[in-house]
């Protein structure tokens, strides 16, 4: 159930509504035997609008939308009546999402706000009716425009995460039972690789009933950033994350090593990863001395904070909160 309930990307056919044309009408009625130009404009064809939904928290509800067709706008009529609009079709989406073109790979949009509205698909123009043509040297009209035709086309919708601190790590590196101890989230937890595989947020609680929202992703792997394990279906969600914590477990064979393979896949996938503010614990530390702690602090690199901790005693945890509120809150350069 944890696979299928979490759709963080859909591919649905869209088409906005036709505009309705206008009409080409002369006033007809028992005063009126050739009464000039009455023709009405025609109705807009429908917009497809996204609308953000801070509700929502992944792309499930879209799943089944193959095709999304939004009504044409009505044609204009008698006595200068302008056509109905088309009904705009709205879809609600999580924060965090991105809307693109299928065929040119372009973004057509992003909602990262409660109740923002962008429209997605415009629908076409009403065309106007034949009393707009009317002039001293043209008194009768005998024409009118055509409404505008909508747009179609294949569509994406991407989620992308949005938390203030994303969890990096190998698989088993302790990721999950890190989030499970310290916000209300109950990932599944078990001694194999990739047992998570989606993203799980939770918040946690600070002092003074402040928080910060935190998100556990599946492991990385050497070679993620090519596609290997979850590859860019994991990757793409640190994007949005303020903070990338990585957990580095004490029982490494080589924390130096285990960094830079996390350090380099985040590069090789996007290069502006690199300009996140970096955290490292190291956890299952409760099995260390003093002695290895100094050997393992001589491999981490120096400009980067870090704490030991471990999840099953609580050591270090109110102390990686605090590093890790303070981050968040630190003045930025400007």
């Amino acid at each position: 159930m944890e696979k299928s309930n979490f759709v963080d990307q859909i591919r649905v056919f869209c088409r906005s509504g036709h505009g309705g044309a206008g009409s080409k009408h002369f006033m007809r009625n028992k005063l009126t035997a050739k009464g000039g130009p009455d023709g009405g404009d025609g109705g807009r064809g429908a917009h497809i609008i996204l609308r953000g939904n801070s509700q929502l928290w992944t792309l499930l509800h879209l799943r089944y939308y193959k095709n999304v067709l939004a009504e044409d706008g009505e044609n204009g009529s008698k006595n200068h009546s302008t056509g109905k609009n088309g009904k705009d079709i709205i879809i609600e989406v999580p924060l965090g999402t991105i809307a693109k073109d299928e065929g040119t790979g372009s973004i057509d949009g992003e909602i990262l706000e409660d109740g923002q509205e962008i429209i997605w698909l415009k629908g076409g123009r009403g065309g106007l009716g034949n009393s707009n043509f009317k002039s001293a040297t043209n008194q009768a009209p005998d024409y009118a425009q055509p409404g505008e035709d909508g747009v179609e086309g294949w569509k994406v919708l991407e989620l992308k995460v949005l938390a203030d601190v994303g969890l990096v790590g190998f698989p088993n590196a302790g990721k999950s039972t890190l989030l499970s101890c310290i916000t209300a989230a109950k990932p599944k937890i078990a001694d194999y690789a990739f047992t998570t595989l989606v993203p799980q947020l939770g918040m946690v609680e600070y002092r003074d009933a402040r928080s910060f929202c935190i998100a556990d992703l599946p492991g990385i792997i050497e070679g993620a950033a090519e596609g290997k394990g979850l590859g860019h279906r994991f990757l793409r969600h640190i994007e949005r994350n303020s903070i990338l914590l990585f957990l580095i477990p004490a029982d490494s064979k080589d924390h130096k090593k285990e960094f830079e393979i996390l350090y380099n896949e985040l590069k090789e996938f996007n290069p502006e990863l690199l300009q996140k503010d970096f955290v490292i614990a190291i956890s299952k530390s409760d099995m260390l001395d003093d002695e290895l702690k100094t050997a393992i602090v001589k491999e981490l690199p120096k400009n980067i904070p870090h704490v030991f901790i471990c999840s099953i005693t609580g050591q270090g945890l109110p102390e990686l909160k605090d590093l890790l509120w303070n981050t968040l809150n630190a003045p930025r350069p400007q």
